[in-house]
């Protein structure tokens, strides 16, 4: 009986190959699951803080307001002057409800104006968007 020598002794390898798939397909799904758990309402704004904020589920309408005053409706971008007809022609003859979502370095001339222009739509609530501390 011979015996084998050292050199006819293959060394063990381990292939990687199946575990690299294996993980780029756990991320793959990891990145993919975390698309779907973000909110995305519009443009980034940074919303105050309020502890008496509620969250409200009809939301028609999104008026968006940057820091540098730029008007945007359902993330169109918008003029002030035509705001008021923006607004009536998403829902005629229906009540709306249009959440403003201003940043906190917006200047409250700017948001006030908007307020002023939709307070001319018949039938429209206003919210005013918020984060919670």
């Amino acid at each position: 009986m011979r015996l084998p020598d050292d050199a006819d002794l293959k060394s063990p390898s381990v292939n990687i190959l199946p575990m690299i798939d294996v993980i780029f397909a756990i991320l793959a799904f990891f990145i993919l699951s975390t698309l779907y758990l973000t909110k995305a309402e519009g443009l980034p704004v940074n919303l105050p803080q309020a502890t008496t904020a509620t969250p409200e589920n009809q939301i028609d309408a999104t008026v968006t307001i940057t820091p540098d005053g730029n008007l945007f409706l359902n993330d169109q971008a918008i003029a002030l002057a035509d705001l008021a007809e923006g607004v009536s022609a998403i829902a005629p003859n229906q009540p709306i409800m249009v959440t403003i979502r201003a940043d906190e370095a917006t200047p409250h001339g700017k948001v006030v104006a908007a307020m002023d222009q939709l307070r001319q739509v018949n039938s429209v609530r206003l919210g005013i968007a918020t984060t919670q501390p």
